[in-house]
């Protein structure tokens, strides 16, 4: 295990510069390229998002609300509450202000690849409708860009897996329930076997039942999960109200920190805010874009508006609260890293009792994760080969999440952010290429909107 995380390491620093430029440059680009577009019109966003706008006769497999919440619930999850824990473990607080920055150039990625993800859709095998990078790379570019496309399915092989999740979700089972305490003496790492074995088992009453199944349990689980979090969240605010100013302002500060002892000072700390924003919300990654492909919709732009509010969601307002908890609490100054820094958070702000309560929400976000993630990897292997082997993935990534409960935080965040640098870079390229085609659509869509035809 040693010897692979050594390997992911040393990978990951040699990716880490290619992944930045494209993600962020090519994101500016398109903020842009743009004219703030997506921003503008937020508002109506939601309208679209609400189901104002339906067009009930339109091709796809599930409404624009429901891939939303499918897409959300890949990404508001342990992302969001581990994943901001190891951001600020591992950059202090200031990382937190370039988790932001990314977030609000991933709603413009987010527009331009969601949008592509309808303009250039395509059909499996066996006549299924498909959208993603693979399908706006092959479709948009033609076929002498496909092997961006198969580069790109082969890296979500890894990406994909929900090791992450299982990880974290055993880490907080085994933090807040204590099993070794318990009358049942079985050792630690038996016991995160046994909750491996429990988290494949029920994952796999979902995830074999295929798309429609895992959107109306995720469009039901996520706005739920998302509520309840933030609710106790303002209650952790409002408890400490005078702390909220003072540790905004540590944020703001300490992102511009040029002494950090971060490897790889100050830019080390950015790519950190980098990494664990993609984390979060994945603009850029091409992971929304398979959701969003198959959204009952025929116009690009308007599935574009409804997933730019994403990266809003489950970064701009879920990992702040999140980080306000962590850095009010003083948990950040503690040695945990992970879900056990929020835990402590939780616990030291909540009674003594935020910490169950924040297992329960554990709970909810781990297992909508691990429906989504796995139709994913579902899609990368149905492209590479045909839809009937594609199915085969849920198999290997159910085993997976069995060996994730057991391995290593270092040895899981390594291999998904190498994995996760990889897909960024053919499907950035592709978006960029492929952005004159959304602002000819866009400015076809906004005229009819105005002139109350869309």
């Amino acid at each position: 295990m040693d010897t692979i995380n050594e390997f992911l390491v040393s990978a990951n620093s040699v990716v880490n510069w290619p992944m930045f430029i494209m993600l962020i440059g090519g994101g500016l680009f398109l903020v842009f390229y743009s004219k703030f577009l997506p921003y503008r019109y937020f508002g109506h966003a939601i309208a679209i998002t609400a189901g104002k706008y339906d067009d009930k006769n339109a091709k796809g497999d599930v409404s624009s609300f429901q891939a939303l919440s499918a897409a959300v619930a890949a990404t508001v999850g342990l992302g969001n509450i581990s994943g901001v824990a190891i951001a600020i473990h591992d950059g202090g607080p200031g990382v937190v202000f370039w988790i932001w920055m990314t977030a609000l150039i991933g709603m413009g990625i987010k527009f331009y690849s969601c949008s592509l993800s309808i303009m250039f859709r395509g059909t499996d095998s066996e006549g299924n409708v498909q959208g993603g990078p693979m399908y706006y790379i092959t479709k948009g570019l033609g076929e002498k860009a496909r092997p961006l496309a198969v580069f790109f399915a082969i890296c979500g092989l890894f990406g994909f897996l929900g090791v992450f999740t299982a990880n974290q979700f055993t880490e907080t089972f085994m933090s807040v329930v204590e099993p070794s305490s318990t009358i049942y003496e079985m050792s630690e790492v038996n016991w995160k076997w046994t909750i491996g074995i429990v988290l494949a088992v029920i994952t796999s009453l979902v995830i074999f039942g295929g798309l429609n199944k895992i959107a109306k349990v995720a469009s039901a689980i996520v706005p739920f999960m998302v509520a309840v979090y933030l609710i106790a969240v303002v209650i952790v605010m409002a408890l400490n109200a005078s702390q909220i100013i003072p540790s905004l302002k540590m944020i703001i500060s300490e992102a511009w920190n040029f002494k950090t002892v971060v490897t790889g000072g100050f830019w080390g700390l950015v790519i950190i805010g980098v990494k664990r924003a993609m984390f979060s919300n994945e603009a850029g990654l091409g992971s929304a874009p398979m959701y969003h492909g198959q959204s009952k919709t025929d116009n690009p732009i308007k599935e574009g508006l409804v997933a730019m509010l994403g990266p809003f969601i489950d970064t701009i307002l879920v990992c702040t609260f999140t980080a306000v908890v962590i850095i009010l609490s003083g948990a950040y100054l503690e040695e945990g890293s992970g879900i056990v820094m929020t835990l402590s958070a939780f616990e030291k702000t909540l009674f003594g009792y935020g910490d169950d309560l924040l297992m329960i929400i554990v709970s909810a976000f781990a297992l909508s994760t691990l429906f989504t993630y796995s139709y994913y990897g579902v899609k990368s292997l149905s492209f590479l080969t045909n839809a009937k082997i594609g199915k085969l993935y849920n198999v290997y990534f159910v085993v997976m999440i069995v060996f994730a409960a057991v391995a290593s935080l270092e040895l899981v965040k390594n291999l998904i952010d190498l994995s996760y640098a990889l897909m960024v870079i053919p499907n950035m390229i592709a978006v960029l290429l492929l952005a004159p085609k959304v602002n000819k659509a866009a400015k076809e869509y906004f005229k009819k909107l105005k002139n109350g035809r869309a």
